[in-house]
């Protein structure tokens, strides 16, 4: 008997969205970071490369904010880059989607869509760089390489290793997936941590409440960015941080710890502006003055602003307050009066929603 050949008119044209993916992931993402997962799951369906730069054209956004929604994806461990030896995205595995806290149920990660590298990679920003303020972990120094199978297993074997890791396990309260495990690697091959600091740095996190690996690896990154080589040094390190981190809250009026976007605000005022703490107190001072709500894009409207004024001491905020002063009053507009004797003086009329943006302008 002859062979049948199965056909039908029209092919399936539809992406099948996961309910997991609805009901665990959609309601903490934003608009450009769900366009780009969906369109992420088209491409694959139809089996069609894709760009960066391809994206960022497809929904009218600039190239880092494709590549800050592939990297919250990665952090929610949906997905997993890949890089060439040039750090150049190649490549994007989609994970399964599974309930958060229970990854280590899912299979391992799938090639199931790829990048076609754009013509210029220096246009491309890099997805282990990003803006500062958003996942600003990476130097050239401390890039994070790309490890291969065998590398992971020949890690694996390593007679001091199985230690290390029973010892992560211990502490996150799971099997580690191989991403994770390769994060240790990249602790001990690039950043050089003895197994000593390894095991502070997991319970350090863990005691804060922190599991997640791409926490623990900003935290890593910062600790290598200051030299830290031993757990002594970590433990002083962190003490300091902590005193500056809950110093800042409370001047803002906060009691509570910091979540991981008021942290990122105060290490930037910290560390990228270099300011003092008697700076940003002042910042603190005049924007709990000013406003009740979203204290920490206030006062960052105030600091970036005098870094732009090259702030280094609290007299020169003295000095940019007076030139304000000075400035408002030559600007001024002349008085008028009229012949109503209670009307014999300077009339105030004052916008609020103004005289806010003029302070975060000074």
């Amino acid at each position: 008997m002859a062979h049948l050949t199965i056909y039908k008119d029209h092919t399936v044209d539809s992406t099948i969205v996961s309910n997991l993916f609805i009901d665990e992931y959609m309601k903490d993402a934003n608009d450009a970071q769900l366009k780009i997962y969906l369109y992420l799951l088209r491409m694959m369906n139809a089996r069609l490369a894709t760009s960066v730069s391809d994206i960022a054209d497809k929904f009218n956004h600039t190239e880092k904010d494709v590549v800050r929604a592939l990297k919250y994806w990665e952090r929610n461990q949906l997905l997993d880059l890949d890089y060439d030896d040039e750090k150049n995205l190649v490549g994007i595995h989609i994970r399964d989607v599974a309930v958060p806290g229970q990854e280590d149920a899912r299979h391992l990660p799938r090639p199931v869509s790829s990048f076609v590298p754009v013509p210029a990679p220096s246009a491309q920003p890099s997805v282990e760089s990003s803006a500062p303020g958003e996942d600003d972990d990476s130097s050239l120094s401390f890039a994070k390489p790309v490890y291969s199978a065998d590398q992971l297993r020949e890690f694996k074997n390593r007679q001091e290793t199985a230690q290390l890791l029973f010892i992560a396990e211990t502490y996150i309260g799971r099997p580690l997936t191989p991403s994770e495990m390769k994060t240790i690697l990249y602790f001990t091959d690039v950043l050089h941590f003895s197994d000593d600091l390894i095991d502070h740095l997991i319970q350090y996190c863990v005691e804060r409440g922190k599991k997640d690996f791409k926490y623990i690896e900003r935290v890593a990154l910062n600790w290598a960015r200051e030299g830290i080589t031993t757990p002594k040094q970590a433990q002083k390190h962190s003490s300091r941080y902590d005193k500056n981190v809950y110093a800042i809250m409370n001047e803002l009026g906060k009691s509570s710890a910091p979540t991981a976007r008021e942290a990122e605000y105060i290490m930037r005022w910290l560390r990228e502006y270099g300011f003092s703490t008697d700076i940003i107190f002042e910042a603190c001072e005049r924007t709990v003055l000013a406003t009740d709500k979203h204290r920490f894009e206030y006062a960052e409207g105030i600091l970036s602003s005098w870094k732009k004024q090259n702030v280094h001491h609290k007299t020169d905020i003295a000095r940019i307050d007076e030139m304000y002063q000075q400035h408002r009053k030559n600007s001024a507009p002349a008085s008028k009066h009229t012949g109503n004797r209670f009307n014999q003086f300077a009339q105030n009329s004052y916008d609020f929603d103004i005289l806010e943006q003029e302070l975060l302008s000074n």
